[in-house]
């Protein structure tokens, strides 16, 4: 995309525009009908391309061919000449996306102006794309704990095929990190990455926003498919995709085209497709919410994403990461995180997950003082904690048990943390807490604690007995 294409009937014309143009350092190509300049662009579309609005013999004029061009390579400029122009004309062109338009018999200098002006707002939009790309691919996957491990193997099998995955987990888990993995790492890497917020977009409007819209005051807006062409579409949460679009999207799937918002012309498209949902799907599908034809087309490889509770190993890396983040954004103090603070961490309850994590850090930085590690006080409470005299605050529930039963319940839902915390390993575990190997074992088994394999991970639950046949 860095030579100019120049379409007019007259070889005269042609010929002298390409001899300027080359003169000047630019490269060109010459069509002189629509079907020799159709056959150049679906070669290889140009960096700008210089269209005559009446072209003889030819199957289509100016405007169709402006149609075709901002319809399958929107990103290249268009500059119309014409020999019969008018108000109109002008007016018809700049709406259907033409960059300028020119009057023959034109001024050289005047369009020497217009094509640097349009080849540099080109190369200043891709430059904005690629930096766009780069801004939110910077955003690598941080862990080490055997979930996380087991997630990224499963993302780097499918970053090399065009595979569409379904990705779920809870809400804040990184599911939308995890799809922007897969783009980075992927043959699309440099082509754009369009996320589409399922459940942000009004009802109403969903079908403009993703297919754009025609119209005659307006002329054309691309919508996020059409952006998203040769690169990622993103659907983040599907589940919330209103039913009459998703038997589009599942048309778009198909057919890779689709028709804009008041327009009639097919917009082909090459898109890779990565959907999440927080959601059960088949359970959706069973109440009606959900199309399952589109289903079973979106979740060609379902990859899980775990909870924060899954990889509580990770949280110290992931909380230093986050500390670096903030100081390289806003400005915030390097901070490194004490022992306690980190096991503090490690303990707490987590249901928003690794954006509540990032949340709780950067709050945390925002409210400190001094450069010195994060303290352990410096964190939220949470119940059965010590207040400022060094007493335990005892919860409604644990206060109204029999000592027996309580010292029962605290151990248990203590071992079950500390086990967790540490990935499933009873050494680690038996170390932190101050207990022979063994002996450990013998404690698990008298709370009914066990530890089995979970989404590739060791993890501590209650050994829940087999219901009574």
């Amino acid at each position: 995309m860095s030579d100019i294409l120049i379409v007019d009937d007259e070889r005269d014309i042609r010929e002298l525009v390409s001899d300027i143009l080359e003169d000047e350092g630019y490269s060109t190509r010459l069509a002189g009908n629509s079907d020799e300049c159709m056959a150049e662009i679906n070669s290889e579309p140009p960096g700008l391309l210089i269209l005559d609005i009446w072209l003889k013999d030819s199957r289509m004029d100016g405007i169709d061919i402006l149609k075709a061009v901002k319809r399958d390579n929107p990103d290249v400029p268009v500059v119309i000449i014409s020999g019969h122009g008018n108000i109109e004309i002008a007016v018809a062109a700049i709406k259907q996306g033409a960059y300028d338009f020119i009057e023959k018999p034109f001024n050289i200098d005047q369009l020497m102006v217009v094509i640097r002006r349009a080849m540099e707002t080109s190369r200043l939009r891709r430059e904005n794309a690629s930096l766009k790309r780069k801004e939110v691919t910077n955003s690598d996957m941080i862990g080490k704990s055997a979930a996380f491990r087991a997630m990224q193997g499963q993302l780097d099998k499918v970053t090399k095929s065009n595979g569409r995955v379904m990705l779920s987990g809870p809400a804040g888990s990184g599911k939308e990190i995890a799809a922007r993995y897969i783009h980075a790492h992927s043959n699309r890497a440099n082509a754009p990455f369009v996320t589409v917020n399922c459940a942000g977009i009004e009802p109403e409007r969903v079908e403009e926003v993703l297919f754009g819209r025609e119209s005659s005051e307006r002329g054309i807006e691309s919508g996020l498919l059409e952006e998203a062409h040769g690169g990622v579409v993103y659907f983040d949460e599907v589940a919330d995709m209103p039913l009459g679009t998703q038997s589009k999207i599942l048309r778009v799937l198909v057919d890779q085209q689709f028709q804009r918002v008041g327009g009639s012309d097919k917009v082909r498209v090459d898109l890779r497709v990565i959907s999440s949902t927080n959601r059960d799907l088949e359970a959706e599908i069973a109440a009606d919410r959900f199309r399952e034809e589109l289903y079973h087309r979106l979740n060609v490889v379902p990859i899980a994403v775990p909870s924060l509770e899954e990889r509580r190993e990770d949280i110290p890396v992931l909380a230093q990461h986050f500390i670096e983040m903030c100081n390289e954004s806003q400005g915030l103090a390097m901070r490194e995180i004490s022992e306690e603070a980190v096991a503090l961490l490690q303990t707490m309850t987590w249901p928003g997950n690794v954006r509540q994590l990032k949340n709780l850090i950067e709050r945390v930085l925002i409210l400190g003082e001094g450069s010195g590690p994060i303290e352990a006080k410096e964190l939220p409470a949470e119940e059965e904690k010590a207040d400022d005299t060094g007493r335990v605050v005892l919860s409604g529930a644990l206060a109204t048990l029999p000592l027996r039963e309580a010292r029962e319940a605290f151990e248990r839902e203590y071992l079950l943390t500390q086990i967790n915390r540490f990935g499933g390993n009873i050494s680690r575990t038996a170390s932190f807490v101050g207990m022979e190997r063994s002996a450990l074992h013998r404690k698990l088994k008298s709370l009914g604690v066990v530890t089995s394999n979970k989404s590739g991970a060791r993890v501590a639950q209650l050994d829940e007995p087999e219901p009574a046949e």
